[in-house]
């Protein structure tokens, strides 16, 4: 039996391809959704593998387009675009990207953290330490737009994201915010709109497209969802109560965009009323230059969290940084649902429900076969009436306790979750969901998989693995 599985693993790799894509981050528009059929519930290091390849480490999930497959990396601190082909897993060329910084990043974050994005064709990458750059599909170098530095002390992850021929890109950040729009084929600066009001996220954008009008780019930021037209950068309508830091990306259906929202510090519970800056200046003000300096604030929950609150960094807080930060201490935490469309502050009009437990810190929220779904750190697992907000089912994984900052996927009848420590969990979908199996891939994952051909891809801390059935 042992010489017929190597056989079988052959006989796999040469089956072709229906050239099926997956052009970005959880595919279609961000939703993590696939209408493929026959993929397989067990899998492993040595169950179901089509190819495995060993590939440098990368937060950044796998894109799949044409005959290749795109992931970026981090190789003895030296950036990386790698193309593999989709049909052997073999690395058909591996471009080094210019790092001349090497910016501030939480633990859990990587300089290799955002995923690629294609038109069906050419590639188009993001790094933190560099900026957007654009490949062909044999590694030539189409255009480059060095950007940054940022000031985010936890890094970036938001990905980019393509609508016709603007490349879309949010760069949320402590100071100087913004949402850029490139010309894809040139690299040319289209539109650029300043968020001065954002604060530090890592959201992707996701396309609204209304019923009688063009393109519009969802930005859930600091305290608010955001509608931008795709093709001028104009703000359409926003919703406001959002939470201070956004991590998931939403996700949308019939008309509906879901936030999934939750920052430290913003559970029920734990706002604070913060007094004006001004009355601040009058007790805290020593040397009555208009700013508090850290030597002159005594507030040790403050001084403890300062470089949050000191938003640029500067050793003196400001009126932007203590009108932040009172939006930030009264924030509340939430999985929102609202009613896409309309012009200016739709926040009244469009809200339709609010949850406030149990929520996520990372993975984003999943919507299929309308049932919502989130998955939490811990690997409680919970079930949502789209409609209402009413909790269907909420339990844990058991087998898969661990942390998650994959999100998850679904195809076939399956949602499939990643944890940390490398536990890939099959669900069965609906209101009273069910586990199917739990794999062990033996290696840390953080990056989203992504669904094409009957085929699983998924990547680990070393390797980028394809699954299938063997029959």
């Amino acid at each position: 039996m042992k010489t017929l599985i190597p056989f079988a693993i052959t006989l796999l790799s040469m089956t072709p391809l229906c050239a099926e894509d997956w052009l970005q981050f959880r595919g279609p528009n961000s939703n993590g959704v696939s209408g493929n059929r026959n993929l397989p519930v067990e899998f492993g290091p040595n169950k179901n593998v089509v190819w495995k390849t060993n590939v440098p480490p990368g937060f950044s999930s796998p894109v799949l387009v044409g005959d290749n497959i795109y992931i970026t990396a981090v190789d003895n601190k030296k950036l990386f675009t790698l193309c593999l082909d989709r049909a052997t897993g073999r690395i058909n060329w591996r471009r080094e990207i210019p790092r001349s910084r090497e910016g501030e990043l939480h633990k859990a974050n990587g300089p290799a953290s955002p995923t690629p994005a294609s038109d069906g064709k050419n590639v188009f990458v993001f790094f933190y330490d560099f900026g957007l750059i654009s490949f062909g599909p044999d590694g030539n170098e189409r255009w480059r737009m060095p950007l940054g530095p940022f000031n985010n002390p936890f890094g970036l992850a938001s990905s980019p994201v393509l609508v016709g021929d603007i490349l879309l890109v949010s760069c949320d950040q402590e100071s100087g915010s913004f949402l850029l729009a490139l010309d894809k084929n040139t690299g040319k600066v289209r539109w650029r709109v300043e968020r001065p009001e954002f604060t530090r996220g890592f959201s992707t954008p996701v396309i609204y497209h209304p019923p009688d009008g063009a393109p519009q780019a969802l930005i859930a930021g600091s305290y608010q969802l955001t509608a931008y037209a795709v093709d001028t950068g104009k703000k359409v309508w926003w919703v406001n109560g959002l939470t201070w830091q956004l991590k998931p990306t939403p996700v949308t259906g019939k008309g509906i965009v879901y936030v999934q929202n939750w920052a430290g510090g913003s559970d029920t519970g734990q706002q604070e009323d913060i007094p004006p800056f001004e009355d601040a200046l009058v007790r805290l003000d020593a040397n009555q230059d208009g700013k508090i300096a850290k030597g002159e604030m005594h507030d040790p929950k403050i001084l403890k969290d300062w470089r949050a609150i000191d938003l640029d960094d500067n050793g003196a807080l400001d009126q932007r940084d203590w009108k932040l930060y009172r939006s930030r201490r009264s924030a509340h935490n939430g999985l929102m649902a609202f009613r896409m469309g309309g012009q200016g502050d739709m926040t009244e009009k469009s809200l339709l429900w609010k949850y406030e437990k149990a929520l996520p810190n990372v993975p984003s929220p999943l919507l299929y076969k309308d049932v919502l779904y989130m998955l939490k750190e811990g690997g409680i697992f919970t079930s949502i009436d789209p409609a209402t907000g009413k909790v269907l089912k909420q339990a844990r994984l058991l087998g898969a306790l661990g942390d998650y900052f994959s999100s998850t996927v679904a195809a076939d009848d399956k949602i499939y979750a990643l944890s940390q420590e490398g536990k890939a969990v099959v669900i069965k979908p609906g209101a009273e969901w069910e586990i199917l199996a739990v794999n062990d891939l033996g290696d840390p994952c953080h990056a989203t998989p992504a669904i094409a051909d009957s085929r699983l891809y998924i990547r680990t801390q070393s390797a980028l693995y394809c699954f299938a059935k063997r029959d």
